[in-house]
């Protein structure tokens, strides 16, 4: 006899959850993308992650509030749904799909990056389809990640990026004494005026991804309504004081915004402060990282495909179909891979960028969806009044808008393509808007459970 009344057991403490929150953002990325946001912000990375942070602290606290009153799976796209309407629930999810559909083409592609900066001789298409094909491989097997292995990377993330602060660090003072090691230098970049470290922002945003991630553990963490909200700005708060400490190091080791690549910079700084060996150890940490990452990624992403294809979102013969020996999404993970293929013609920053577009607007209608509920609940706006109501999650908004402004105009240009293609779907949907969207279930039986990884999921 089953049990409808089963529950997942309530046992994650606070520390638990941002921990959980801290591993989905993968520390390891602010290395990963020193170099496109040094180029873009002309050498101001930290100020740069610390714009970024603020942004994501506005934010934090409106997606507290949401997960406070909507309690279930699917973020950004529930509460604008429930908090707005269902059409621009539609939208809102439509643009989170463009994160996951095209996440994993950027994970792959700063993967490519480094591995190409230690062995030039071999052209970077190899490797970035090496990393499609192998990961691909492994979806359509049905690949499930213990847990054991995410924590043992997440370790090593950390003691990875502890060891190019103090290598850093031990650097900057062997050659130019203490009095380096405090400097604005790093802050202000060169000559980067406003405008230049503003972009650098909007792409630093990309580090936070899935910071949100927290949300779906309300169900087995203690006392959620108190702990999931303080997670999730503690997750955002400590993400972002790494990113602001790391960039800080590692501008004062390299000042300035040349480099050989852009894209793989990092790894140059790390021969130079920790010679060949530190570097080998450098490039095991990124390209463990990325490889990880890019398989929950795809499965993440296959994952939701799946579930818009099950609910007739998306065409179900195709989209909702199983493989009858694997058991999983295999067209899903097949054409996720082909999307991979078109990191072929791009470079970090635009693939981050149009990554950035989508999370931008998720990021936006959430803060957006917090006015909406306290304008239309007495009790929500007894709650929260109308500065946390409301004009917190109004600043968080248009500052949110105010760095998508930023994002490189290719990202605006195919951003605003794939927002028409959604619309048109919508249109299709609800016979030109005179029915309600179907609503996807995110918490229905779904195949092969996404491992547990960062930049996964909004």
């Amino acid at each position: 006899m089953t049990d409808n009344n089963i529950k997942l057991e309530r046992t994650l403490s606070l520390k638990a959850v941002v921990l959980f929150g801290l591993a989905y953002m993968t520390p390891l990325i602010v290395l990963g993308t020193f170099g496109v946001i040094a180029s873009t912000s002309n050498g101001a990375v930290p100020t740069a992650y610390l714009i970024t942070t603020v942004a994501m602290l506005f934010t934090a606290y409106s997606y507290g509030i949401m997960a406070r009153t909507y309690p279930v799976a699917g973020s950004a796209y529930t509460y604008a749904r429930r908090a707005i309407d269902s059409r621009v629930g539609f939208m809102v999810g439509w643009s989170v799909l463009l994160d996951y559909f095209f996440l994993p083409m950027v994970i792959w592609l700063i993967g490519a990056a480094y591995l190409n900066a230690r062995f030039p001789e071999v052209p970077s298409w190899i490797f970035l389809l090496g990393f499609i094909g192998i990961t691909t491989f492994l979806n359509i097997y049905g690949i499930k990640l213990a847990s054991k292995v995410n924590s043992l990377l997440m370790v090593f993330q950390i003691l990875v990026i502890a060891f190019f602060v103090l290598l850093s660090v031990r650097h900057v003072f062997a050659t130019g004494g203490s009095d380096a090691l405090f400097s604005l230098g790093p802050f202000l970049g060169e000559e980067a005026g406003f405008t230049a470290i503003a972009a650098g922002a909007a792409v630093a945003a990309y580090s936070f991804l899935g910071f949100d991630a927290v949300t779906t553990l309300t169900e087995e963490t203690i006392d959620p309504k108190r702990n999931i909200p303080k997670a999730i700005m503690l997750t955002a708060l400590i993400g972002g004081g790494i990113y602001v400490l790391v960039g800080y190091t590692t501008q004062l080791v390299h000042p300035g915004s040349s480099f050989v690549n852009s894209d793989s910079a990092a790894f140059e700084i790390a021969t130079t402060i920790g010679a060949d060996l530190f570097g080998a150890i450098f490039l095991a940490g990124m390209v463990l990282a990325q490889f990880t990452s890019g398989l929950a990624a795809q499965a993440s992403a296959s994952r939701l495909l799946f579930a818009m294809g099950r609910d007739a979102v998306l065409p179900p013969k195709l989209f909702g179909a199983l493989h009858a020996r694997f058991h999983t999404p295999v067209f899903n993970i097949v054409l996720t891979g082909a999307i991979g293929i078109i990191a072929l013609f791009l470079d970090v920053l635009s693939a981050a960028s149009f990554i950035n577009f989508g999370a931008f607007i998720a990021f936006t209608m959430v803060n957006l969806s917090v006015i909406f509920l306290v304008s239309k609940d007495a009790d929500a706006k007894r709650q929260f009044g109308v500065i946390r109501g409301m004009l917190v999650p109004l600043i968080g908004a248009l500052v949110n808008l105010w760095l998508m402004s930023k994002l490189d105009i290719n990202a605006f240009i195919l951003g605003l393509i794939w927002l028409s293609i959604g619309l048109a779907q919508l249109a299709y949907l609800t016979r030109f808007f005179r029915r309600e969207p179907p609503e996807v279930a995110f918490d229905e039986s779904e195949p092969e459970t996404a491992p547990t990884s960062v930049k996964a999921t909004l």
